[in-house]
């Protein structure tokens, strides 16, 4: 028998990625991988991003496979390479997005010694990953990588970790790389409980008050068309999570609005008195919850999710179907398509509270004072034909999910679960190199834009023409909200600018005209090679994205001068109910 041709194990890494249709790859090189990068010097089909932190690569890979669909890829270097995209990982893990970070390590002989730039990767990730693996032998090489790509893309999908050692690294072995997986003990659902789909379908039925609540699983599994089939069909509300947004459009008849903490009154209320709640694709984290003895107390629940240890996990359910949201919805599309529903009064009762509350920003400084809403609004009206939006973490991710129109064409990115500042920036650079054809835009406050605002460097190398929209009110503004509402307007450690004592410009002469900030977001812009606008009232909104959208070889930064005292509403505090929902 002819014996399989040897190669490094560095080549096989190469030869797996190419078979697995890896286009791109976000990778930071270092001693433990600096034969994995030597091994992608001459390689064609593989774009490697050089970023300027481990931990906006990991969001950068993450931002390109949410808005792409595929396995977003990472390779870093051991010790603190590894342990900087930890954060990115634990974000991804959270909102189910599939990644595969490749970590560099010391050589096997060496690991437990202490050696230099030497963690236990695998201990540390294991907790917020969906699996975690060292390779400790050159020959499983193979088998592993391959395993890695089918983990994190199958089932509820997530980021998978592969710890490389040196010595497996530079191993010779052989150069074949598998075609097929089979896990023994990990073997994802892949059809749908007929018995229990039917039942409630029966519910849906009888029901007299349902609603939809859909997660970000309903995203996840691209199923955004057939759900915006069943939905037309039943006629029931639909309302959803922060992450699932989007699951169908925006102008939808049917479409109500987000629920949780800081959702719309009519979507908080029609769960509050619907005697049917049809979940797919959400965990019921507490902030959609609030109160959760109060949460949907007079409804049946029917929970869709992939992943079995979701369900029940957080509110009891009453009818459990553990399958992928497509699969659901495309079997009850079947099975209802030749049924017929009359939610009509019901779904006019809830389009009537979403019409007499409306989620808007008061003009408190006269018609031309700048507010969020005006600078997403305009983002709806401008991107017509489409636009991804990225969102940081605080406020601004807030205001977005309350304006941002997610229609056909559109794509919203945000940390959901682990709500991580510094995302935006990085998710949204991995984005467009996604989808380079698409106008792509992040939406930021002034603290999490600094948390990696090094990745203008990245962008202007590489010639990202990103978005990058500042709102800055000098404050970490969801904290000062926190603190004017519930702790006496102690605003302790939040304000962003030069202490009240030691005012750079003194208290006559700082204004919006000579901010008391550091730094200086357009010379900040400008010393990167990218471009710097800064807009002070409503009326130069539009004229700033029209400006921006003239740049082509280098990213903008658009900086939005907002009052620093403008809260976001509605607002549930946390633990309570609906009936105590705080509306302005």
């Amino acid at each position: 028998m002819k014996e399989s041709k040897q190669i490094k194990g560095s080549e096989l890494f190469v030869k797996a990625l190419i078979e697995e249709g890896v286009d791109t790859l976000f990778g930071y090189p270092g001693g433990q991988a600096i034969d994995l990068f030597d091994a992608l010097y001459e390689c064609k089909e593989v774009n490697v991003v050089l970023p300027r932190h481990e931990q906006a690569l990991v969001h950068a890979a993450d931002g390109y496979a949410r808005s792409t669909g595929k396995v977003g890829v990472c390779l870093v270097t051991s010790g603190p390479g590894a342990t900087n995209i930890v954060t990115g990982i634990a974000t991804a893990n959270y909102d189910s997005v599939p990644l595969v970070c490749f970590t560099g390590q010391v050589p096997t002989s060496l690991i437990g010694n202490d050696a230099f730039q030497e963690v236990d990767t695998m201990g540390i990730c294991r907790s917020v990953c969906k699996y975690a693996v060292t390779v400790r032998k050159r020959e499983d090489l193979g088998r592993i990588i391959k395993e890695a790509f089918y983990i994190a893309r199958s089932g509820k999908p997530g980021p998978v970790v592969v710890d490389l050692p040196k010595d497996v690294q530079i191993g010779m072995g052989s150069a074949d790389y598998p075609t097929e997986v089979n896990i023994r003990g990990y073997k994802p659902n892949e059809g749908v409980h007929v018995g229990q789909l039917k039942k409630a379908i029966t519910l849906l039925k009888n029901a007299k008050k349902p609603v939809f609540l859909l997660g970000g699983g309903v995203n996840i599994a691209r199923a955004n068309d057939a759900m915006t089939e069943l939905a037309n069909r039943v006629g029931a509300p639909v309302v959803t999570t922060i992450m699932g947004k989007g699951d169908i459009p925006v102008d939808n008849k049917n479409y109500i609005g987000n629920v949780g903490i800081h959702g719309i009154y009519a979507a908080n209320r029609a769960i509050a008195e619907s005697d049917l709640l049809f979940s797919i694709g959400t965990r019921f984290n507490d902030r959609i919850t609030g109160k959760t003895s109060e949460f949907a107390k007079n409804a049946t629940i029917v929970h869709v999710d992939v992943d079995p240890a979701a369900i029940s996990k957080n509110v009891r359910v009453d009818v459990p179907i553990v399958a992928d949201a497509m699969v659901a919805i495309n079997k009850l599309n079947e099975f209802t398509k030749d049924m017929s529903f009359d939610n009509t009064d019901w779904l006019k009762t809830v389009t009537d509270w979403k019409k007499s509350h409306p989620v808007t920003m008061e003009k408190r400084y006269g018609d031309r004072a700048l507010t969020p809403q005006d600078i997403i609004e305009t983002i709806n009206k401008h991107y017509k034909n489409g636009v991804v939006l990225s969102t940081d973490v605080g406020q601004n991710q807030l205001w977005a999910t309350q304006y941002f129109d997610v229609t056909s064409g559109r794509c919203l990115l945000t940390s959901g679960g682990l709500g991580t500042m510094g995302y935006g920036f990085p998710a949204i650079i991995g984005a467009k190199i996604g989808n380079p054809d698409t106008p792509c835009v992040c939406i930021s406050g002034d603290g999490g834009a600094q948390m990696n605002i090094q990745e203008l460097a990245t962008a202007v190398t590489l010639e990202i023409p990103v978005v990058f929209c500042i709102l800055n009110n000098s404050y970490l503004g969801n904290v000062r909200q926190w603190q004017e509402m519930f702790f006496k307007k102690r605003y302790s450690h939040t304000y962003l600018g030069y202490p009240r004592s030691e005012s750079k410009h003194g208290k006559e002469t700082a204004s919006k005209d000579c901010p008391d900030y550091s730094p200086d977001f357009v010379k900040l812009a400008e010393s990167y090679g990218a471009y710097g606008i800064r807009v002070k009232d409503s009326s130069e909104v539009l004229a700033a994205f029209k400006e921006a959208d003239k740049h082509k070889d280098a990213p903008t930064v658009i900086e939005f001068l907002i009052d620093s005292d403008v809260n976001v509403y509605p607002m549930i505090p946390a633990g309570k109910s609906i009936e105590e929902v705080i509306m302005d």
